[in-house]
């Protein structure tokens, strides 16, 4: 009898671990992907194994139990403040009609977005297909997923600022392969875009700090930020995070990417200049998790340090990662913007916003 209990059990386990593999084998986990070594490894940000960031950044501030009931209650606090009972604002426009002769943004809610710089078409941590894995990690807002890959125009150049799903969308990018014209991305996120299809020659990953010319004027810098990486299972920090800044017809936009507070807004003020347009994170945060998001208590500052002309918030509005209210991170920027007569850029998703 013993014998036939074991050979049951040994049958489960085989099942269970067949069901794991084949779940783990989704494309958009990554986990057969080839990885390049060489350039990572060279980076002055790779030491000890992982990339760093510019300033010691534990990824969580409180102790072991309150990272358990943290997480406890992210998962099971489900009162409706952390998501809208009623759908929220929407505009589906015809992306496709845009001009580009002219300098507009359309936010898709949370951190993506499609904006037109001096006739370039640049789209940003598009998540817009969501499809198993993904949909069991995040679910829209009422009213907030109206738009499709298929609604983009071609995309001249697509930016990347870190893997977390709620930024590299496998199924949004899988649909978009070939009407990319090309792809910025740091250090690390090509391992993934060549293992999902995308030919090498599109793909231009970058270290913080290097820049790419291209015509018409146009540069794109490879910033810092201070947040982290890991795609879900495996070693964390082994791709690179950042910010970039885009530059043509002597306007700049300012990819603020995610990121607790550092010097970096200041140093890119100094360095740069003031920008016309600064797209900054403003959600999901938590006070453990101030050293990897920005908080309202720091949104002020990196407004401050970075003197931007104009501001656009996101992370926001799609996506509850975190446990705040739902619409506190628009009335915390809108309280921003009214105390230093700031111009805040604030529409519903979907909207054509010229800057």
């Amino acid at each position: 009898m013993i014998y036939r209990y074991l050979f049951i059990i040994a049958l489960l386990l085989l099942v269970l671990s067949g069901i794991a593999l084949a779940v783990l084998s989704h494309p958009a986990f990554g986990l057969w992907r080839h990885v390049s070594t060489e350039r990572i490894q060279a980076s002055p940000n790779y030491r000890d194994g992982m990339f760093r960031n510019q300033l010691p950044t534990p990824q969580f501030t409180g102790d072991t139990a309150s990272a358990r009931g943290t997480l406890w209650r992210f998962l099971t606090h489900r009162d409706t403040l952390r998501v809208p009972q009623t759908p929220l604002p929407a505009v589906k426009t015809d992306l496709k009609s845009l001009p580009t002769d002219s300098d507009w943004l359309v936010w898709f809610g949370h951190s993506s977005y499609l904006f037109c710089l001096n006739g370039t078409r640049f789209l940003v941590d598009p998540v817009l297909q969501l499809e198993w894995p993904s949909s069991m990690m995040m679910r829209p807002f009422p009213g907030t997923d109206i738009y499709r890959p298929a609604d983009l125009p071609d995309i001249d150049v697509l930016i990347l600022t870190h893997e977390h799903w709620d930024h590299m969308d496998y199924a949004t990018l899988r649909d978009l392969r070939d009407r990319v014209r090309h792809v910025i991305c740091p250090l690390g996120i090509a391992d993934y875009l060549r293992y999902w299809g995308y030919p090498d020659a599109l793909i231009t990953e970058m270290d913080w700090y290097e820049s790419l010319s291209g015509e018409a004027g146009l540069t794109i810098t490879c910033l810092p930020s201070r947040h982290f990486s890991n795609r879900l299972l495996g070693k964390p920090n082994q791709t690179l995070w950042a910010s970039f800044l885009v530059e043509s017809g002597g306007r700049k936009v300012y990819i603020g990417g995610d990121g607790g507070y550092d010097m970096r807004f200041r140093e890119i003020h100094e360095r740069f200049g003031s920008v016309d347009l600064a797209l900054l994170e403003n959600g999901q945060y938590n006070a453990a998790w101030r050293y990897i998001h920005t908080t309202p208590a720091d949104l002020e500052q990196v407004i401050l340090d970075l003197q931007a002309r104009q501001v656009f918030t996101v992370h926001h509005d799609k996506f509850a990662l975190s446990v705040h209210p739902w619409y506190e991170p628009s009335s915390v920027a809108r309280a921003l913007a009214a105390k230093h007569h700031l111009r805040l850029l604030d529409a519903p998703i979907g909207t054509v916003v010229n800057y």
